[in-house]
């Protein structure tokens, strides 16, 4: 069984996860569901992911959901893209660079 991840854009910045996947369960069978935390703030980034048993499953969660309310907000639903490879962060504190300069 091929497994399906699902974009959920423009969420409550309310909505649990557990909230997202019972929410979607009327699609199929939901194999996980993850809200998306601001690291720095802990809280939502107002999007997640819902991964569905099936492709089938995806399409109809699509087909039910995108455009529509769902926890107050009218969300957007689409297939997830795979995560791109980012450079690597910079611009933090170099030890090093400094040593002596003091």
């Amino acid at each position: 069984m091929a497994e399906k991840k699902l974009y959920i854009g423009g969420l409550s910045y309310g909505t649990k996860e557990e909230t997202l996947k019972e929410g979607f369960s009327p699609a199929g069978t939901v194999v996980s569901a993850k809200v998306i935390i601001d690291k720095m703030t802990g809280r939502s980034k107002g999007f997640g992911f819902v991964e569905m048993s099936t492709p089938e499953e995806a399409a109809k969660a699509i087909e039910l959901f995108n455009g529509k309310d769902f926890d107050g907000r009218n969300i957007k639903v689409s297939e997830a893209r795979p995560q791109e490879a980012r450079p690597p962060r910079s611009g933090g504190f170099n030890r090093d660079a400094n040593k002596g300069g003091w």
